[in-house]
């Protein structure tokens, strides 16, 4: 496992225009030269991605931090995607940089679908059921040689002690606006929560945009940027962030988590969420609606 640093680096973002991604595959992939590139409707934050004719998408880092994940996608993806029972990205090349683009990037194929939300999912119990089974999946594949916490995935899959300052600074600043003490309690004890030191794979950003639904159904994850061999219970933040109640209930019970592993995974929730609000109330913004509503969820639960 890589050494965790006290404070993690903020990237150098450096966003590109689908010119830039048109120069590059006419450059290096000319038999493609003649499909439209256009950006997609939602980008992500460590990639700009853009549509390539009709049947592939071209990713490219917007930092050479998230760059490292480029050699981990080609080497890995090919290996997970048979073992798993959903449709995962797989790359078809990798571009390597040129005078006018630093970083390593990718060529994939489209997965279509959209972005999982509840006004979208017909069923959320049988979506929460579904998407246990493909985190279990994953968990299964022989980690042997995987790549641990590091940069390279912002150190998912290591303790939750890695954002620890993050955490607390967000509760000072959002003291008075949240019930900080049941906060800090719950996150003090997610960071107390034993693992077994068993690693096994995990995605690593298990967030409604990276997980697509057709016709009301799971059907396709994707963005294995931040995945990687470890603890897996950061993939069980999305328990908050999307699923409620029974559906909650449901994810938990197909993974058969323990007390301690749902404890951490709720600690990387309520991390997440903490950062989000407190950004928003340092830039003079109210309290986003979907932190404030993981932040409810997690806090609603351990009510006197």
């Amino acid at each position: 496992m890589n050494e965790t640093p006290e404070v993690l680096p903020l990237p150098d973002r450096k966003p590109v225009d689908a010119a830039m991604a048109g120069r590059l595959i006419a450059g290096q992939f000319p038999q493609w030269s003649d499909l439209e590139v256009r950006p997609v409707d939602a980008q992500g934050w460590d990639n700009c991605t853009f549509r390539l004719g009709d049947e592939m998408l071209v990713r490219l880092p917007t930092a050479g931090e998230y760059a490292l994940a480029v050699e981990k996608e080609h080497r890995w993806l090919p290996v997970l995607a048979p073992a798993l029972p959903l449709e995962v990205p797989v790359p078809l090349v990798r571009g390597v940089p040129d005078e006018s683009f630093p970083h390593d990037w990718s060529v994939y194929r489209w997965i279509g679908g959209e972005p999982a939300a509840r006004a979208v999912v017909e069923d959320m119990t049988a979506f929460a059921v579904d998407l246990a089974e493909f985190l279990a999946s994953l968990q299964r594949i022989d980690p042997t040689g995987g790549p641990g916490p590091g940069l390279h995935n912002w150190f998912r899959g290591g303790p939750l002690t890695t954002y620890d300052g993050w955490a607390r600074a967000a509760l000072e600043t959002l003291d008075g606006l949240i019930r900080t003490e049941t906060a800090e309690e719950i996150w003090e004890r997610a960071l107390r929560a034993p693992w077994d030191g068993k690693p096994a794979w995990f995605h690593g950003d298990m967030a409604s945009g990276n997980v697509l639904v057709k016709d009301g159904v799971l059907a396709a994850v994707i963005d294995f940027g931040t995945c990687g061999v470890g603890d897996p219970a950061c993939d069980l933040s999305i328990a908050w962030t999307m699923l409620t109640g029974k559906s909650r209930a449901a994810f938990r019970d197909g993974l058969g988590v323990d007390e301690a592993t749902w404890e951490r995974g709720q600690g990387w929730a309520l991390w997440k969420a903490l950062v989000v609000c407190a950004g928003a109330v340092r830039d003079g913004d109210s309290l986003p609606t979907d932190a404030s509503f993981v932040l409810e969820e997690i806090l609603a639960a351990h009510q006197a």
